[in-house]
C-alpha cells in the first residue's frame, strides 16, 4: 500500500509539469486552432534564460518572476512576427511555422548555451514534505503550483473583462470583432499567457530531468496526451488530463512486469488512443455543432 500511495503521489506531481504543458497547448489551441508543437522548446529557452540570470548572480525568486515575463513578452512577439502574418494561410504552412520555431529555439539553445546537461536548483528543496518519506517538498510543490495556476486562470476567464473578451475572441471571432473586442490583441494575449504557463513547467521540472535543449521532447509529447485525453477545449480538462497521465504513466511502470523506461510511453499513448476512440473529444471536451 505504500508503494501504491508513493507512486500514485509521484505521478500527481510529474503530472502537475504534463498538466501545465497541456494547459499552454489548450491555450494556443483555443486561441488560433493549432497546437504547437514547438511549445515545449519555448518552456526550455525560457529555463535557460532563468539559469543565465542565476549565473550572472541574479537570486532565485527575482529570476523566476523575471523568467515568466521574458516569456510572456516572448509569447507576444511571436505571435505579432511569425504567426500574425499566417493567420488566414493554410494548415500546412502554419505547421511548417511551428517546426521552424521549433529549430530554431533548439538550435539557438545549443548554440548559446551547448548540449551539455546543466544543474539547475531545487527552488524548494528535495526533504520530505511534511515528515513523510512518499513525497518530497519539491513534488508537493509542483502540484500545488499547478493547481493555483488553473484557479488564477479561472478566475482570470470567469471574472475579467479581459478573460471575458479572449474567450469570445475565441468561440466566436467574427461577432467579438462586431462588438468592439480587438481580437488580434486577444490572440497576442493568449501567446503570451501560454509562453508564461510553459516557463513555468520548465524551470520546475528542470531539477528533476536537468537542463539542456532536448530536455522537453518528452514532456512534450506526455503534454499533448493529457491535452487531447482531456479535451482540447477545455483548460480544466488539460489539467485533469495531465495528472491522469502521470499517475497511469508512474503505475504502468511499476506494476506491469517488463514495462521499463522506454516502453511506459508507448503503452500509455496506446491506452490514450484506446479512451478516445469511444470519447473522441476528450474526456472533458464537448462536441461542438454547426448550422449549416
Amino acid at each position: 500500500m505504500e508503494l501504491l500511495i508513493g507512486q500514485i503521489l509521484s505521478g500527481l506531481a510529474t503530472g502537475a509539469i504534463y498538466a501545465c504543458i497541456a494547459l499552454a497547448l489548450v491555450m494556443i489551441y483555443k486561441t488560433i486552432d493549432h497546437l504547437n508543437i514547438a511549445q515545449g522548446e519555448m518552456a526550455m529557452f525560457s529555463t535557460f534564460f532563468a539559469w543565465q540570470l542565476m549565473a550572472w548572480g541574479v537570486p532565485y525568486w527575482p529570476a523566476f518572476f523575471l523568467t515568466i515575463i521574458m516569456a510572456f513578452c516572448g509569447g507576444v512577439a511571436i505571435d505579432r512576427v511569425l504567426f500574425r502574418p499566417l493567420a488566414k494561410a493554410p494548415v500546412l504552412t502554419h505547421l511548417a511555422g511551428f517546426v521552424a520555431l521549433f529549430m530554431i529555439l533548439n538550435s539557438v539553445a545549443g548554440l548559446v548555451w551547448d548540449f551539455t546537461i546543466k544543474p539547475f536548483p531545487y527552488p524548494f528543496g528535495t526533504s520530505p514534505f511534511l515528515g513523510s518519506s512518499l513525497i518530497s517538498t519539491h513534488q508537493a510543490a509542483m502540484i500545488g503550483i499547478s493547481m493555483v495556476l488553473l484557479f488564477i486562470l479561472y478566475l482570470f476567464f470567469q471574472f475579467t473583462r479581459v478573460g471575458l473578451a479572449m474567450r469570445a475572441a475565441a468561440t466566436l471571432p467574427e461577432s467579438a470583432r462586431l462588438v468592439g473586442i480587438r481580437t488580434g490583441r486577444m490572440v497576442s494575449l493568449g501567446w503570451g499567457m501560454a509562453s508564461a504557463i510553459g516557463a513555468v513547467a520548465g524551470m520546475l521540472i528542470a531539477p528533476v530531468v536537468f537542463l539542456e535543449p532536448n530536455m522537453m521532447a518528452g514532456i512534450l509529447l506526455y503534454g499533448f496526451a493529457a491535452a487531447v485525453l482531456g479535451g482540447l477545449g477545455s483548460p480544466a480538462g488539460a489539467v485533469a488530463g495531465g495528472f491522469l497521465v502521470g499517475v497511469f504513466e508512474n503505475l504502468v511502470g511499476t506494476y506491469i512486469p517488463g514495462v521499463g523506461h522506454e516502453i511506459k510511453l508507448p503503452l500509455a499513448l496506446a491506452v490514450i488512443t484506446a479512451v478516445l476512440s469511444f470519447k473522441p473529444n476528450g474526456l472533458f471536451g464537448r462536441k461542438i455543432t454547426q448550422r449549416v
